[in-house]
């Protein structure tokens, strides 16, 4: 018998009843401690394996210290996982063009440092800990590199999806304006990444910035209410909130999220749409989560939930995407069948979205 044999199958009815009755399942760090080492995280795994041969990526050790340093009171594993972490990143970030972005079991750099998607999310990674990091240090080494890296931002060149770098490095600035308001370089990131998303467009049936659908988009419509928030400009912060709502009723089907597959999705394509992968349903999540602290209006609290939900079996093909056993979140979602792998960017993204459960639990009467 196979690992394939083994998870890639649909869960019992034990299984299902389990996961959507009673309280949400708290996060646990337990396969990213699994995953992680002295030097930084695994990219890949099989099953709950880590792939230790494929190296590392600075896209997940990012994503890897902002859930980290989210944690209101993280134990002292996760201050040690958070300084290897941001460690991993000092390294990897040059000052002049960007970070590095693969690093070899060897623990030699196989790219060259470049501004590319990375580099937002690297940009985002800095500024959360600058923000939140669990010690003084942390916050201060970070708030430094922060600033090295927000000015590297016009050397974006085509390679780097504009629009979602800039997405990436405005959330990270928004965290910085939120530790340090009127904070010159933060102020400065959250408008360009204004005006580079832009506006949206004229056609109420297509507004959307781009013509397809690709990934992580909810970070697009995030990034701008956030710029309009700490800027001061309502008019940007209302086309946030109304990109983001478009994007939203887009992706539910049934009262549940049916997400953007990791082939994009252009009107006229097939729904639902299949492989869909956990970063969708975190990156809803966050952003949901923004409008609702930014308005208080509960309708956004809804986005919220189904995030949370479609990990946990209500979704498209009624598949939970979380291993209880392992801590791990599964690696993706096909028509009747789950990836068996549990890689370092699924389960980060289960358990960013189930941070926001914690808050959402105790809000009562939630409409779903």
């Amino acid at each position: 018998m196979t690992i394939d044999d083994h998870l890639d199958t649909r869960p019992s009815d034990q299984e299902l009843q389990r996961l959507l009755s009673g309280k949400t399942p708290e996060p646990s760090f337990a396969h990213l401690v699994r995953m992680s080492d002295d030097t930084g995280l695994f990219e890949h795994a099989r099953g709950p394996i880590p792939k230790r041969w494929h190296g590392y990526c600075v896209d997940d050790v990012t994503r890897g210290l902002i859930v980290v340093c989210r944690e209101p009171e993280p134990s002292e594993q996760l201050v040690r996982l958070a300084e290897v972490y941001l460690a991993f990143l000092l390294h990897a970030q040059d000052r002049e063009r960007g970070f590095h972005n693969r690093m070899g079991l060897d623990r030699v750099w196989h790219d060259e440092p470049e501004t590319g998607e990375w580099w937002g999310r690297g940009v985002w990674a800095l500024g959360t800990a600058a923000n939140r990091g669990p010690t003084p240090w942390i916050r201060a080494v970070a708030l430094e590199r922060f600033d090295d890296g927000a000015k590297l931002r016009a050397g974006l060149g085509p390679q780097s999806r504009l629009n979602h770098a800039m997405a990436y490095a405005a959330l990270g600035a928004a965290e910085v304006a939120e530790a340090h308001p009127g904070h010159p370089a933060a102020l400065s990131v959250l408008a360009d990444a204004a005006v580079t998303i832009g506006r949206p467009g004229p056609d109420p049936a297509w507004p959307w910035p781009e013509p397809r659908l690709e990934y992580g988009d909810a970070a697009l419509p995030e990034a701008l209410i956030a710029a309009g928030q700490h800027i001061g400009d309502e008019a940007l912060l209302r086309d946030g909130l109304a990109l983001l709502e478009w994007l939203l009723t887009l992706s539910t089907r049934e009262g549940h999220l049916s997400p953007t597959p990791a082939g994009g999705w252009s009107p006229g394509d097939p729904r639902p749409a299949y492989h869909q992968q956990p970063i969708e349903a975190a990156a809803y999540a966050d952003a949901c989560a923004r409008a609702y602290a930014v308005t208080r209006d509960r309708k956004w609290l809804t986005g919220v939930r189904m995030s949370i939900d479609w990990f946990l079996g209500v979704n498209d093909s009624g598949i939970p995407l979380i291993d209880e056993a392992t801590g791990g979140g599964y690696d993706g979602l096909g028509l009747d069948w789950r990836n068996p792998n549990q890689g370092a960017e699924s389960t980060i993204a289960l358990i960013s979205t189930l941070q926001h459960a914690r808050w959402l639990d105790r809000i009562p009467t939630v409409a779903t």
